[in-house]
């Protein structure tokens, strides 16, 4: 384990801001000239599309580690919730960001609209098979190789990707974003963890009556979709994530199994092994 390298990530991830990051959120949020897709055509996630964004950028800052310079890979890049924000923030010059999805829509929307005018943010669709998203895909999701070089990025999204995939595919993914990962790089994930408090829980999210899917570590929520919202047996996916060379700098439960807390799904930030001591 490179102590170092992990302590050094630990040692920047702080709930506090510098104001004029702060000032970027807050702007980000309230920029009404920022591209926003047609709410009819936003196909995965619910909420206001710019505040979620916001959002996710601070815990990416806070939580993640991420900076302005970072090359950035977003798994699931969906219709650009997270993207527009890291528009933003990544520097013009030496930041850059790629994203990959299966959902044609989505991918159409921000080669359109937001590499026109962020010619370093690149998006393509990935033909992989997904009963919800894209069920007359080619690729099988177990069976997915990312297009990218080895070592290519610094930072990886996966956020809300996990919680619509079987144990296989999440195996699949985690061992693909380590390969395109450079040493020291950091994957920032979020899932539904179903540890004892969120099993017991009174309280939680009324729409995540999760039950377990036979002798293996997945939970589903609706049993006549099980795609549409997956959970995992607390230890899985942290024995995944150290299986395919990641140590782990943060795992984070979130508030939708009943419990206060500043995000909603469970987040694992993992840092690659591998960086200099």
């Amino acid at each position: 384990m490179n102590m170092h390298a992990l302590k050094q990530l630990e040692a920047e991830i702080s709930p506090r801001l510098p104001a004029q990051t702060e000032w970027l959120l807050e702007h980000i949020s309230q920029n009404r000239f920022l591209p926003q897709p047609p709410a009819d055509s936003i196909f995965v996630g619910d909420g206001d599309y710019r505040a979620i964004g916001s959002e996710f950028l601070r815990h990416f800052v806070t939580l993640g580690g991420l900076r302005r310079s970072h090359r950035v890979l977003d798994v699931g890049s969906g219709i650009g919730r997270m993207a527009v924000p890291l528009t933003q923030f990544l520097h013009p010059e030496r930041g850059s960001y790629e994203g990959f999805d299966p959902v044609l829509e989505g991918v159409m929307w921000c080669t359109t609209t937001i590499t026109p005018a962020y010619p370093r943010f690149r998006f393509q669709r990935l033909d992989v098979a997904h009963a919800l998203y894209n069920p007359g895909g080619v690729v099988p999701g177990a069976e997915l190789q990312m297009p990218f070089p080895d070592g290519a990025f610094d930072f990886s999204l996966m956020v809300s990707v996990a919680t619509h995939l079987p144990a296989d595919e999440l195996e699949t993914y985690i061992r693909e974003i380590s390969r395109v990962l450079a040493p020291s790089g950091r994957l920032f994930l979020t899932a539904f963890v179903l540890d004892e408090t969120a099993i017991k829980a009174e309280k939680r999210d009324t729409r995540l009556g999760f039950k377990r899917s036979g002798n293996g570590p997945c939970w589903f929520a609706n049993q006549d979709a099980p795609l549409a919202a997956v959970g995992f047996d607390d230890g899985f996916i942290d024995h995944l994530l150290r299986s395919a060379g990641f140590d782990i700098a943060l795992k984070s439960l979130g508030h939708w199994r009943g419990v206060e807390a500043d995000h909603y799904q469970d987040v694992f930030v993992a840092m690659k092994r591998g960086g200099k001591a």
